[in-house]
C-alpha cells in the first residue's frame, strides 16, 4: 500500500492485500554471528530471525518478497509485526527509540513522519550511506535526501512514492455527458484545480442517481496540497500553514466543493467511505498508485475494468515510506542486507507489479514489471507509463516534522466541518486552532 502518506489523516491505511494477476490488482549493539532461538523471535534450527516493524499493508510478505528472501538466504528467517494504522505505529515507535528498547531489527517510517525521526532520532540508527552496496543513485535525490541529516546520514531507504493521477468511473462519466478518453479527461482541468471543480458542476447536471463526481473533501485537499513546492513548512523548517497562501486556497477549493455538493460528507479510510467505493458512489478520485489496491478491495466485482487514470490539474506525491534499521538491533548486518535487498529496484518493480507501490527507485521505471503493468481496475490502462511520467515531474517539497498533525487538522477538524454546515471560514479558525494546539503539546 500501499498506507503511505496521507499527510491529510491516516497515513495511508491499504488493509488489503492486492493480488496482480494478469497486471496490477487493483504502505544492542550489532551482533552478525548471533543466531535467534525461542527467546528472541522464534527463529528455529539456527536460523537468524529478522524481525521487521511495519504499519498498514506494505506488500513486501504479500509480494512473495520475504519468501524468495529466504529462499535465497536458507539461514535467515524473516518475522513482520504489522500494526494496522500508523497513527497507532508511529507513537509506539517514537516511545521504543525514546527508551532505546523495543526495537524490532527494521523499522518502517512513513514519509509524513521521516522529518521528525531525522531530526530527533537519527542517533538511534545505522547510516545507509555508509552500507556496502547501497548505491544513492538509484533513488530518487528528493527521496534520498528526505531520510538524510544535514551531516550526511542517512537512516533509512525509500521504498516507494505516490506520484498523482486521477481516477475516473468511464461509465459514470458517460453517463453524466463527460468524455472518457483519457487524454480528453486530462485536458478538461489540465494545470487548475479549479478546472476540476467545473468538471464536477458539469458532472452534477446529469449525475446517476445518488452519486458525486468526487469521492471526499479531504481527499481533494490532500491532492492539492500534494501538487504545491512549499505547503506547511518553509526551506528553513519554520511552520508557515497559517501564512501559506497555497495552503488557504486549496482549503477553500475543498471547502467550495463540499458547499457545492461535488463531494460527500465523507473521511477517507473510515468505514463509511469503504461503502462508498462498494456502492459505486463517487465518480473520481485522487489516485496514487496504491489506490488501485485499495479501490479493488473495496469495489464490488462488477467495477473492475470500469475504472481509467487521468493526469491531475497538477503534478504531487501522496504516499511513501522508508526502512530503517536502529543502532541496538540483534542482527544489525543482516538487516541492513535485507533492508538493501527489499529496496533494490527490481524488489520495488516487483512490489509494483503485484500490490501498486511505485518504486522510488527510477532504474525500475524501464522494467518489464514495470513499463507492462496492468490493472484489473483500469483495464488496459498503461499505468505503469502513466505513473512513470508523473513520477518524473513531481515537486520537491519541504517536508516537516509535525506535516501530519498539520493536515489531519485541515482536513478532519477542518473542511469536513464544511459539509455538516460550517462556513469555510470558521472551518478554518477550528482547524487553525485545533493544529495550534496539538503543535504545542
Amino acid at each position: 500500500m500501499r498506507a503511505r502518506f496521507r499527510t491529510a489523516r491516516k497515513a495511508v491505511v491499504l488493509a488489503a492485500a492486492v493480488s496482480l494477476g494478469a497486471g496490477l490488482l487493483a504502505g544492542c549493539a550489532s551482533d552478525d554471528s548471533d543466531k535467534s532461538d525461542s527467546s528472541d523471535g522464534g527463529g528455529s534450527g539456527g536460523k537468524t530471525t529478522i524481525t521487521l516493524g511495519t504499519f498498514g499493508t506494505m506488500g513486501f510478505k504479500e509480494a512473495g518478497l520475504y519468501a524468495e528472501y529466504e529462499k535465497l538466504h536458507p539461514d535467515i528467517q524473516i518475522k513482520e509485526n504489522s500494526t494496522e494504522r500508523n497513527e497507532n505505529y508511529y507513537p509506539a515507535l517514537v516511545n521504543h527509540l525514546t527508551t532505546n528498547s523495543g526495537l524490532m531489527d527494521v523499522q518502517a517510517v512513513e514519509v509524513g513522519n521521516i522529518a521528525e525521526v531525522v531530526g530527533t532520532q537519527a542517533a538511534k540508527f545505522t547510516d545507509f550511506s555508509k552500507v556496502s552496496g547501497v548505491n544513492k543513485s538509484n533513488w530518487l535525490d528528493w527521496k534520498w535526501q528526505q531520510a538524510t541529516t544535514k551531516d550526511g546520514q542517512t537512516i533509512g531507504l525509500g521504498t516507494d512514492i505516490g506520484p498523482m493521477a486521477i481516477c475516473y468511473r468511464k461509465d459514470l462519466f458517460q453517463q453524466a455527458g463527460l468524455p472518457v478518453d483519457r487524454d480528453a479527461v486530462g485536458k478538461l482541468w489540465a494545470g487548475d484545480w479549479n478546472k476540476l471543480l467545473d468538471a464536477g458542476e458539469q458532472y452534477k447536471k446529469k449525475a446517476p442517481k445518488g452519486t458525486y463526481f468526487m469521492d471526499s473533501p479531504g481527499g481533494l485537499l490532500n491532492a492539492a496540497l500534494s501538487s504545491e513546492k512549499e505547503k506547511f513548512y518553509d526551506t528553513s523548517g519554520q511552520v508557515v500553514y497559517k501564512t501559506n497562501p497555497a495552503v488557504r486556497r486549496d482549503f477553500d477549493l475543498a471547502a467550495k466543493a463540499a458547499q457545492d455538493g461535488v463531494v460527500p460528507a465523507q473521511t477517507q479510510f473510515q468505514p463509511t467511505w469503504d461503502q462508498t467505493i462498494a456502492n459505486s458512489k463517487f465518480a473520481s478520485i485522487a489516485c496514487p498508485p496504491w489506490m488501485l489496491g485499495y479501490l479493488k478491495a473495496k469495489s464490488s466485482p462488477g467495477a473492475a475494468g470500469k475504472w481509467d487514470v487521468a493526469t491531475p490539474p497538477s503534478s504531487g506525491n501522496w504516499g511513501g515510506s522508508f526502512l530503517g534499521v536502529p543502532k541496538n538491533g540483534k542482527h544489525v548486518k543482516e538487516a541492513q542486507a535485507l533492508v538493501a535487498w527489499l529496496t533494490a529496484p527490481q524488489q520495488q518493480a516487483k512490489l509494483f507489479s503485484v500490490q501498486g507501490s511505485f518504486p522510488s527507485a527510477p532504474p525500475a521505471y524501464s522494467m518489464p514489471a514495470v513499463t507492462g503493468a496492468k490493472n484489473a481496475m483500469t483495464g488496459d490502462a498503461p499505468i505503469g507509463k502513466i505513473f512513470a511520467e508523473a513520477a518524473k515531474t513531481i515537486p520537491v517539497q519541504q517536508i516537516g516534522p509535525k506535516d501530519q498533525i498539520i493536515a489531519a487538522g485541515l482536513g478532519d477538524n477542518g473542511v469536513i466541518l464544511v459539509t455538516k454546515g460550517k462556513s469555510p471560514e470558521d472551518a478554518w479558525k477550528t482547524a487553525t486552532k485545533t493544529i495550534d494546539n496539538n503543535l504545542e503539546k
